[in-house]
């Protein structure tokens, strides 16, 4: 009697997703109040983290490193999505986080991270600093500030949620911030006093692995981290990767300025890398 032929069906991925959203210098988990809720849908999870020393995580702003920040992330992961796929989602000096937390989630099938998204991330050189992804005058200043820091000297810090608040309608670029968007973005739960210290150690994409897609969201009227600067930025991602850059016309603040298109663009990324599998993706820097 002939066996009918056995048809080995691929894995198929888990039904839930999770999103970990990184937030940026001097924010907070809050940072993705508006966003957040568009990526809950379906089933589909959502985990903004607060890094070491803002929100739910108190500690020594002076000390804190990007390891520090790479393991409370990894450790946030694996209380509430301990399995299944990952989408990890950075904005601004939370790129710095990213490698480290992709490599932290290897498993032999390559990494739970399935697709990476930055947002106007800082992506250092190998090897490099934070300062490295800095206006150069900004960079001196600030390793100028720290050096001449005296052991009862309060350490350099970002400083929080501002007494007048209007230098804030436009100090991101883009369009000017409405008043319920400013009064938004400074509140205390979101803006707060944060670390300098971790731009000051290095970071390394090539522990990266090669099969995780990652897309870099240029934000074209950025102030803080200029357009220019955010495609030198991109194409020191790593050249064994698939890299999209998408530039989009917005400020700095994206995620809040306009959700609803980083929404969409956070899941046709997912949507792209589930369709064409690990390293399956030829795509223009």
């Amino acid at each position: 009697m002939t066996r009918p032929a056995c048809r080995v069906e691929p894995a198929r991925q888990s039904a839930v997703t999770t999103y970990v959203l990184i937030h940026g210098g001097g924010s907070t988990a809050r940072f993705w109040d508006r966003l957040a809720p568009l990526l809950a849908v379906d089933g589909d999870r959502v985990l903004a983290v607060d890094l070491p020393g803002r929100g739910a995580h108190p500690a020594d702003l002076a000390a804190i490193t990007v390891d520090d920040e790479v393991a409370s992330v990894v450790a946030d992961i694996s209380a509430t999505a301990p399995d299944g796929p990952v989408v990890v989602v950075a904005h601004s000096s939370g790129g710095l986080v990213v490698p480290g937390v992709v490599a932290a989630l290897r498993d032999e099938g390559g990494s739970r991270v399935t697709a990476v998204v930055l947002v106007a991330a800082l992506v250092p050189p190998e090897g490099g600093t934070g300062l490295d992804c800095m206006k150069p005058h900004h960079a001196e200043g600030l390793r100028d500030a720290v050096a001449a820091l005296g052991p009862d000297d309060e350490p350099v810090t970002l400083p929080g949620a501002p007494a007048d608040p209007e230098p804030f309608r436009t100090a991101t670029g883009g369009d000017p911030l409405d008043d319920d968007t400013l009064a938004f973005v400074v509140e205390p739960v979101r803006l707060v006093p944060d670390t300098v210290h971790h731009y000051f150690q290095p970071v390394r994409w090539s522990q990266v692995p090669p099969s995780v897609p990652l897309t870099y969201v240029l934000t074209l009227r950025d102030r803080p981290v200029p357009s220019e600067l955010q495609q030198r930025m991109a194409h020191r991602l790593p050249t064994t990767s698939t890299v999209d850059v998408v530039e989009v016309d917005t400020g700095h603040l994206a995620p809040i300025t306009h959700p609803d298109l980083l929404a969409g663009l956070i899941r046709s990324a997912r949507r792209e890398a589930e369709r064409d599998g690990p390293a399956q993706r030829s795509a223009p820097r």
